[in-house]
Order: C-alpha cells, then structure tokens, then sequence
C-alpha cells in the first residue's frame, strides 16, 4: 500500500564557515496537500523554528546544530525527514573558502606529526568544509584503513606497526581534498620527542663592501657559527663577501634543498637595515644610500622557507635595524602562515644598532659572543636564545645600547640538538666544500714546497706553503704565491690579512710555521676547469730577491661551492 506521505528529497548535512548563507532543502509527495514545519536542536534542546514552514530553510551559519523537518498532510498523517548537521567552523584560514566556492571540500584542519608511545592512545584529526558535508577515509603509508571513516582517527593501544605517514581524504558529490601527509611515530617512551628529517644551513657573512664601511667580524662569526653547527649535525654552507646576485643564487640553492621536517638556519652578518618591522640585508655592491631593490629581503626568504614543510626555521639576524633612507618604498611581502615553526634572533633591539668586540686576535660581534656559549645546550631552541639574551643584558660594553630581540612562533620544543630520522635523500652536495689533499711540488732548480690546502669557508680557499730543505746550491730562499694574470676578470684574489686569517687557521690546523698563505676568495665565480691554472709559484733567493724558478700549481679541479 503506497504510503500516504513520501519524502522525495532529504536534507543534507553541510559543513560551512562562520556567516555562511545557505539553505536546507526538504521535498515530499503526499494524496493531500503537504505543510512543512522545521526543528532545530542545539545541547540536547529541540525547538520548533517560528516561521520556518516551508520546503527551504535558508540559514546564516552562527553555530553548529542538528536539524529536521516534519511534514504533515490533511489526513493528520506526518513524517520527519533526517536529522542533519549544520557543522560552523568559527576559525578558519585567510582567504577560504574560495571566492568562487561551490561546495566542493577544503580542509581547514589538517593532522600534525606526533610521537607515541607503545600502548599509549594515538588520535589524529582533521576538517574539512563542504556542502554537503564531506566523507572521511584514512589511509597509512597509501593503504586504506577500512575502519577509520571519521574526521577522528582513534587508535585506543598504539602499537610499533603503527608508524607511517598518515593522510586523509574529504569527498563530496563536488569533488575531494586530501590534507598534508604526516609521520607517526609509536615507540618506547625512551625515544626521543622530536627529530628532524635533515640540518641545513646557510651562513653568508659580508665584510668587504664597495660603498659602505668594511666590517671585521662577520668572517670570524661566520667561522665559529660554522663549526659550531656542524657539531650538531647541520650540513652547512658558509659563504663570505657576496653581491646581490650571488646572494639570491646562494637562497634559491639552500630553499631547494629544504623538505618536510627539516630544520633549517640562515644566518647574515653584515650591513643591514630594518623598515616597518622588514628586514633588509645589504649585499656588498649595493650603492649609497641603499634601497629595497639593491638588498635582501629576510621575510622573503622565509615565506619560501616555510613552504618547504620544515619542521623549524631558525633566522639569526646579526645586523643593524635602523633606517637610513625614509623616502624608500616598502617592498610588497604577503604575511607568514601561522606554521608555528618559526624563531627569529636579532642580534639587537628595533631601531637599534649591533656592536663588534675586539677580542684579542679577533673582532667578532657582540651577539656572537654569547651565541656560541649557548648553542650546543640541549634546550628548546627559544629557551637557548633567552639565555644569550640574558648574557647579553649583563654585558656592561653595550649596556643602554644593544639589546636581543627574539620573535617566534614555535609551538614545540624542538631543540638544535634533536637527533636526525632521515625520510628520504639527504642533500648530500651541501656543506663546506671540497677540500684537497696536500701536495708536494717541485721548481726546475730542484726545491721543493709542500702545498696544503685550508676551506674555512665554502667560497674561501687559504693555500698554505712550505718550503723544504733546498739543494745545497741555493741559500737564503723565499717563496711567493701569487695569482695568474689570465685569472684577473674570473675571480677576486687577494693576498690575505694574515693576522686573522692565521688565528683562524689555528684554531682548526696544528699551528706550525709556515712560509706563506695566499688566499683564494670569490670561488663561486670559478668553474671547477679555472681553478686549476689560477695560481703560480715563485722562488726567489739573495738579498736582491733574485728570481730563481717559477711553476704554475695545478690545484685539484674538484671544487663545489654549495
């Protein structure tokens, strides 16, 4: 027998934002004319809506509740249609949904990276908008979970089998989004917290500027930094003296090798300024006065920086932030995604300028200073630099006159001591550069130099000579290293101030007496076939300088700047 009131149209659940303006739809047939009459429950309170009487129910999403539909005829028969879930997301991202938008899913809330213990409940959970509302389906390691068909994955006992990288995926009648994949990590409660998937940084320190003052210790701070990382397992590229062109080139190489769950550092010392809370850092072919279009921008780097899904972003600022040029105009920079993996570290203080030490046989900076006896510690990385800020606070030499600042988003604690869990190819071509075996080379009148090589830096080569015992028929001899001529228009090199250079090549090589160092800087502007003819050698003997012999070294052509 046919029923006397058949609902044709049911009402669909719809997951929407905030001020959303939608309408539920409800459609029957019936032998009599039909009436509508809607119901909404909010907290386990069900209420008839006043008004709501027809087949549509428009509604401006205010908060999430559960509506029906009664429908009755003029036999006194009636019906209710199904509950329905008008879900009201009250916080969602800039820019969604889309202004286009048609129903089809966009996740608000993705899963995060977590670490379990064995036995321990293990939950992840995601949302999506959509209308109608979306259907979840979990998968691990690409493998459907046939159970997990909620926006909440339960797991009451984790177990090691558990691990993997997990993803899930919202469907609708529009379409399907699937959310950022994360890793699960189920295991003892003495494993580590946090890990990163890689170390990289990047470490650029200028000094010789064509229209600005030079500076004295970005090479020793850029040095130490180095070192100091590598301690801590960062793969670690340090770069001295670079114009604008170089810099972006050195960037563009350092974001590419960025991924998921790596932290990443890059570190400027040098001249720099700060405009409207941007920073600016000041190549060294920029002109006087410099502008936004002759620098750097750091808030640039970073918003690449996090598109990569790194786990941390650490920038160290080691660089003034006053302004010196208020006719510029401000360069255009969208605002950073609140990732919650990001720390900055300025050396000093808003409007403020950052102070050189002299230290002995070093200049270093100030920040420096106190960030080399912090780092190592096994401590949140913003706890770390709290307690450089502290030591600088204390410090009467800048007291009134520089001041850490330190701005951050990190929601973990994730140190710079946290072990590394590779997930994929390492960036194996990273780091301090190739560095070649010494060598022995032999003039035509029969003496022989001992050749060594020293890369402190990753475009900074020192060739470090000495002279072994010569024949009997040459006395008083003196060697001299010097460029080829043909090498004049490739690269810049300059024989080194040597009372620095040789503090620095203590304090890593077994300090020894040495005949000469000449330095080799600029070697990003070398290919690897120039470098072999770029340096000569010279022996000369007698009060007068004599010249005795000459050869040209044929240095090793492996050579990779980063």
């Amino acid at each position: 027998m046919q029923e006397a009131i058949a609902i044709t149209e049911q009402p669909v659940s719809v997951s929407v934002p905030v001020g959303y303006s939608f309408a539920l739809r409800c459609r029957a047939e019936g032998r009599t004319l039909l009436q509508y009459q809607w119901f909404c429950q909010h907290q386990s309170i069900c209420r008839q809506i006043p008004g709501a009487t027809k087949q549509d129910l428009p509604i401006t999403a205010q908060q999430t509740q559960l509506y029906t539909c009664r429908i009755n005829d003029l036999n006194k028969n009636a019906v209710f249609s199904d509950w329905v879930k008008v879900e009201v997301h009250q916080c969602v991202a800039r820019g969604l949904p889309p202004q286009l938008w048609r129903g089809e899913p966009v996740i608000v809330l993705n899963p995060t990276e977590q670490r379990v213990e064995v036995g321990k409940p293990l939950q992840l959970q995601c949302a999506a908008m959509g209308v109608p509302a979306p259907s979840y389906q979990w998968y691990r390691n690409g493998n459907l979970l046939e159970h997990q068909k909620k926006k909440k994955l339960w797991i009451t006992h984790a177990k090691i089998s558990d691990s993997g990288t997990y993803l899930c995926c919202a469907s609708n009648s529009h379409g399907e989004h699937w959310t950022n994949a994360v890793d699960i990590h189920v295991g003892t409660s003495h494993s580590e917290k946090y890990f990163a998937t890689g170390k990289i940084a990047l470490l650029v320190g200028n000094n010789r500027y064509q229209h600005h003052p030079n500076l004295m210790a970005p090479i020793t701070d850029v040095f130490e930094l180095s070192r100091l990382l590598e301690q801590l397992g960062f793969q670690v590229v340090s770069l001295l003296d670079l114009n604008k062109a170089e810099m972006v080139t050195a960037v563009s190489r350092f974001l590419q090798l960025l991924g998921k769950g790596v932290y990443a550092i890059f570190y400027y010392a040098g001249h720099g300024y700060e405009h409207s809370g941007r920073n600016y850092m000041v190549p060294v072919d920029a002109p006087q006065p410099y502008a936004p279009e002759n620098c750097i921008s750091v808030q640039r780097i970073l918003q690449k920086m996090q598109q990569q899904q790194t786990a941390l972003n650490l920038i160290l600022l080691d660089t003034c932030r006053k302004w010196y040029n208020p006719e510029c105009a401000l360069s255009q920079i969208q605002p950073l995604e609140p990732w919650g993996n990001t720390v900055y570290g300025y050396a000093t203080s808003e409007d403020a300028e950052a102070y050189e030490l002299q230290d002995g046989e070093f200049s270093s900076g100030i920040f420096m200073k106190y960030l080399k006896k912090h780092i190592l510690q096994e401590k949140k990385v913003t706890h770390m630099l709290e307690d450089v800020l502290e030591d600088i606070g204390r410090d009467p030499l800048v007291t009134g006159k520089q001041v850490m600042e330190i701005k951050h988003t990190l929601k973990e604690a994730r140190s710079l001591t946290d072990p590394i869990c590779p997930l994929g190819a390492a960036a194996e071509h990273w780091g301090r550069g190739y560095e070649p075996l010494s060598k022995m080379v032999t003039f035509p009148c029969g003496a022989q130099v001992e050749l060594r090589f020293h890369r402190l830096f990753s475009n900074v080569m020192y060739v470090s000579a000495k002279l072994q015992p010569p024949p009997a028929h040459i006395t008083d001899a003196r060697l001299l290293l010097c460029q080829s001529t043909e090498m004049d228009d490739v690269a810049t090199l300059k024989e080194s101030r040597l009372d620095q250079v040789e503090s620095l090549l203590a304090s890593v090589y077994k300090r020894e007496e040495l005949d000469c160092i000449f330095q080799l800087c600029g070697l990003q502007k070398i290919q690897p076939v120039d470098l072999a003819s770029c340096l000569s050698a010279l022996l000369h003997a007698g009060s007068h300088g004599t010249l005795l012999s000459s050869c040209c070294l044929d240095l090793p052509t492996r050579s990779s700047v980063c």
